[in-house]
């Protein structure tokens, strides 16, 4: 084994960055090299956190202070499976971790799902982030009604951004053309749906706390709703976690409020699911059905459809019920879960032998659950194997493993490979541009828009 061990990470999000943070933790003089598939890092804090979450963003700072550290370089703009394949990774490094997250949503499966004003709930974030995959949709905000399906973090970031007021959204890093469509916004009401009851709800409480406290918009929730079933009311009161608890204080209280005369509304429902989505050439309304929870024999619950049917009407749908993994070329996957098959972190095919050297962190490893710091003990296990396999010897030795092959092969393709001083540069622009707006920041959203960014800037230097 040469005295510098290398690894390669797949994707420039938290776990990616946590993972790298523990090797360089163990002072062994473990090389790293960071690539993401965009030129900028961080994943969904950059792409995914609300743009009025700001103190959530500041988790890059830590980040940064990772990629400073020596023996780490980042490769912005390599895109896995196109710029490089998984053999020729294990040609030039010991490992190779797959941290790429799980960039789809989970569809409903009902009828009507594929008529137009039918959305992913990814596709707005990714909108109104300004992620360059997502930058150029467009959203019929005409609408005066609009359903949000799902009760998770997301749906509440959706059901939020969509009553801000312009005012408010300006004082954000939201991507400028969204800000200039969400200022000419017709939406009135915004359903959001939950297929359980609330005691199940996945959004934490500062997230449903913040939807009562918003400028321009009321809450509407029915106290007949929050009535708890046998088994619910079980679950709550033996639970170690106190957010459900949490939750129903905070819903009780907002069934308690006199009716708003605010411009808007945001309606919660639960214990409903859509049956199908209705209309001639696009979504006109949303037939909902009514559910009864059952025990679920796990110490759950389960969401079980009555006879009992309505009609929301609505031009517009968001669906927010879950992330999902895809597959990477030449790399196993698990087509029911939707991740990459592992045992803690260590990568197995489809007969569950090991494969040496491949691992997988993150959302794509576990599936889409928990917080952004929940990505740091999950990367803290797989990487605890790979040292384990790199002092055992098990690691398969690298048959090129000259730190400067990779980046003469990238060039070679005639890839724009980005830097982290890249990244920094890109980083300068954007905020140079929100101080001359008074704003945080102002987003670069086109892949080409931030490489002729960077030329532009290496040709000053340089004159």
């Amino acid at each position: 084994m040469p005295t510098t061990p290398r690894v390669a990470i797949i994707g420039a999000g938290p776990a990616g960055f946590y993972a790298a943070e523990h090797l360089q933790k163990q002072e062994r003089g473990i090389a790293v090299d960071l690539f993401d598939r965009l030129p900028t890092p961080f994943g969904l804090v950059r792409g995914g956190v609300a743009p009025d979450h700001p103190k959530i963003k500041s988790v890059t700072r830590v980040y940064d202070k990772i990629a400073a550290r020596p023996g780490f370089r980042f490769f912005g703009n390599v895109e896995f499976g196109r710029d490089l394949s998984l053999g020729e990774l294990l040609r030039h490094y010991h490992a190779v971790i797959f941290a790429c997250g799980a960039p789809t949503d989970r569809a409903l499966g009902i009828p009507g799902e594929e008529l137009a004003g039918s959305r992913t709930a990814t596709e707005f974030v990714g909108w109104y982030n300004g992620h360059p995959d997502f930058r150029d949709l467009e959203f019929d905000l005409s609408q005066e009604s609009v359903v949000v399906v799902g009760v998770g973090n997301v749906a509440m970031d959706v059901a939020r951004i969509l009553c801000r007021t312009p005012a408010e959204l300006a004082a954000t890093d939201i991507a400028c053309h969204a800000l200039e469509a969400l200022s000419r916004s017709q939406v009135k009401t915004v359903y959001v749906l939950g297929r359980r009851g609330p005691a199940q709800a996945a959004f934490t409480n500062p997230e449903i706390k913040e939807l009562g406290e918003l400028e321009a918009a009321d809450i509407v929730v029915d106290a007949a709703e929050l009535e708890l079933d046998d088994a619910s009311r079980a679950m709550v009161e033996a639970g170690d976690d106190r957010t459900p608890q949490k939750n129903l204080d905070t819903l009780a209280a907002f069934a308690q409020r006199a009716p708003g005369t605010k411009d808007q509304k945001i309606i919660m429902r639960f214990c409903v699911s859509p049956v199908a989505l209705e209309g001639t050439d696009r979504v006109e309304r949303v037939r909902i059905v009514r559910n009864r929870l059952e025990p679920d024999g796990r110490g759950g619950v389960r969401a079980v459809a009555t006879s009992e049917e309505e009609l929301i009407p609505a031009g517009l749908v968001f669906r927010s019920v879950g992330y999902r993994g895809v597959a990477l070329p030449g790399v196993p996957f698990d087509d029911r879960r939707c991740v990459i098959p592992n045992e803690a972190g260590r990568v197995v095919d489809g007969d569950g032998t090991v494969l040496p050297g491949v691992y997988a962190a993150g959302w794509i490893k576990r599936g889409p659950s928990g917080v952004i710091g929940t990505n740091k003990p999950d990367a803290v296990e797989t990487m605890t194997r790979l040292l384990a396999d790199l002092d055992d010897g098990s690691l398969p030795a690298p048959t090129e493993a000259d730190p400067e092959a990779i980046p003469t092969l990238l060039r070679s393709r005639g890839v724009s490979v980005v830097s982290y001083p890249d990244w920094q540069r890109l980083n300068a622009i954007e905020l140079t541009a929100g101080t001359e707006l008074g704003r945080p920041r102002v987003k670069l959203t086109r892949l080409q828009e931030m490489l002729d960014a960077l030329q532009a800037t290496a040709t000053t230097a340089s004159s």
